[in-house]
């Protein structure tokens, strides 16, 4: 049932990819990978080196699957917004684009307003960009969050977030609609700075009820601080046996319970999915951002057995397991 070292790295790959959609990437050149005329969709990506061009590769390998061929792929380097780009779209007749990571959305946010764009490997972008596109978000969704947590632990009831509404308010909003439905009470905690956040922290540790509450790290760069927030987080955690539970898979290892990260061949089919959909559509493609849905699911099995969680009860299918055994 439980993984071993490869499928670690395949995860730590996956975190990076996180990272990078945090990042802003842009390019001085494009390159193109496949003759004019093969497909109808193209894909942005970023021209970088190993480990992270093995896990576009894995995307786009997922998008030629679901597009049944091969797809025209531009791959951007740093600094690169190079107006020919357009020329050479429509020159190929390509009428949607798939673009991954930052660099990739920069470069497609700027071509011909005609031409569907579908955007990847993400974590987030402004509510106000997004109207004009599908974003994928490497943010897992939380109903899958929250669904993992009630099998891992049946008798939680209550679920506490810390979040900058300036990252995160759109998944908050979809959260209170899963934990509705999924009968939890979601208590979300607004903190704009990392100041505020370590207080909103503290008053939850000292007043939390472990045998009902769980606390979620979202990925959030100013609530969920790795110097400051997360070593209060997991020991005060550990001390009282609250449960724990992240976006963030490397967090899993760090101690949290679990945490659900990307399956990259699924993300790429999912993504030409939509890419397809916008073309053959009469109607107006989706728009918007949306939570990650392709996951797969990491367990610290040490916290596990702290916590007197026996994983085998859960049925769930665990894809990695920390610590290596």
């Amino acid at each position: 049932m439980f993984s071993a070292w490869r499928e670690w790295q395949v995860a730590a790959r996956w975190l990076v990819v996180a990272v990078l959609g945090l990042l802003l990437y842009a390019g001085s050149a494009v390159a193109a990978d496949d003759e004019p005329g093969r497909s109808s969709i193209a894909v942005i990506y970023p021209d970088i080196g190993e480990p992270y061009r093995s896990v576009f590769a894995t995307i786009i390998g997922g998008i030629e699957d679901r597009a049944r061929g091969k797809i025209a792929s531009f791959a951007v380097a740093m600094g690169a917004n190079p107006p020919s780009l357009s020329d050479e779209l429509r020159r190929r007749d390509i009428r949607t684009v798939i673009a991954l990571g930052r660099s990739g959305l920069k470069v497609a946010s700027s071509l011909d307003r005609q031409i569907n764009v579908v955007a990847g490997g993400v974590l987030s972008v402004p509510e106000s960009d997004a109207q004009g596109m599908l974003v994928q978000s490497l943010a897992p969704d939380p109903s899958l969050l929250f669904g993992r947590l009630r099998s891992f632990v049946p008798t939680v009831k209550r679920v506490i977030v810390v979040y900058d509404p300036k990252q995160n308010d759109w998944l908050i909003r979809l959260a209170r609609e899963a934990a509705k439905a999924q009968g939890l009470e979601l208590v979300a905690l607004e903190a704009e700075d990392l100041k505020s956040a370590v207080r909103r922290y503290q008053d939850v540790l000292a007043s939390v009820n472990p045998r009902r509450d769980a606390l979620w790290l979202p990925q959030d760069s100013t609530t969920v601080d790795e110097s400051a927030v997360l070593p209060l987080v997991l020991r005060e955690s550990w001390s009282q046996n609250l449960v724990v539970f992240s976006s963030n898979v490397v967090h899993v290892r760090r101690g949290v319970l679990f945490s659900l990260y990307p399956d990259n061949a699924e993300l790429g089919r999912f993504l030409a999915g939509a890419a397809l959909s916008a073309q053959q559509s009469s109607s107006a493609p989706s728009r918007g951002i949306q939570a990650l849905k392709q996951v797969l699911t990491a367990v610290n099995t040490r916290t596990a057995e702290h916590l007197g969680v026996d994983l085998r009860i859960s049925q769930q299918r665990i894809h990695l397991a920390l610590p290596e055994q």
